[in-house]
């Protein structure tokens, strides 16, 4: 069975704060279970001490060695965060920056520890640059070996310059529904066929 992991990068660090990431983690999380796939419990990155830094431990109360563990362990990263000016949100730039150290973390083949694991992005906000925040999420995750499936992302975004949060809808928009569907399966039938053949390196 494939497992995915969500990460919740919302900049709120209390876990009992509602957020809209959640909110579209769960609509992501629901399409990956119609495609028999197992979710874990969604980690809120904001309330673990995960330090600045390219290492894979930054010593002392440093959170990440075991993020890490729990990331790789898993067959698909499910990255979920908010559009803050325009881009993705400091959180999830936290999150991609601790993974450079990938590039250094290789085995005998070459292949850094991210190689047949697929990632797929989730993104909110009541503003523009839901694409620049995919653009900046996949280029940075492709860089340090994760596989981005076609159609990665599932995303909204609220009228520009207004004050709706996705939390706050009445009801998930029916195009969000149907892309979190087709990204789910085209992630998790990726994530099938890399688990039992990874690349060569």
């Amino acid at each position: 069975m494939i497992r995915a992991l969500p990460l919740n990068c919302t900049l709120k660090a209390d876990p009992s704060e509602s957020s809209s990431t959640d909110a579209m983690l769960a609509v992501v999380a629901d399409a990956f279970r119609a495609r028999n796939a197992e979710v874990s419990e969604t980690v809120r990155v904001a309330a673990l001490n995960i330090k600045p830094g390219v290492t894979s431990d930054e010593g002392e109360g440093d959170d990440w060695p075991s993020l890490r563990t729990r990331i790789l362990a898993h067959d698909v990263l499910i990255l979920g965060g908010p559009i803050w000016m325009s881009q993705i949100g400091s959180i999830a730039k936290r999150v991609l920056e601790r993974m450079d150290v990938f590039l250094s973390e290789t085995d005998d083949e070459g292949r850094m520890p991210s190689y047949g694991k697929v990632a797929v992005a989730a993104i909110v906000g009541n503003e523009d640059g839901a694409h620049f925040s995919c653009a900046q999420i996949f280029q940075a995750l492709n860089d340090v070996g994760w596989t981005i499936p076609a159609i990665g992302a599932c995303y909204w975004v609220g009228e520009a310059m207004g004050s709706t949060d996705f939390k706050d809808l009445d009801a998930t928009p029916e195009m969000v529904t149907k892309t979190a569907r087709m990204m789910a399966g085209n992630a998790a039938h990726l994530a099938g066929l890399l688990a039992g053949h990874n690349y060569p390196g």
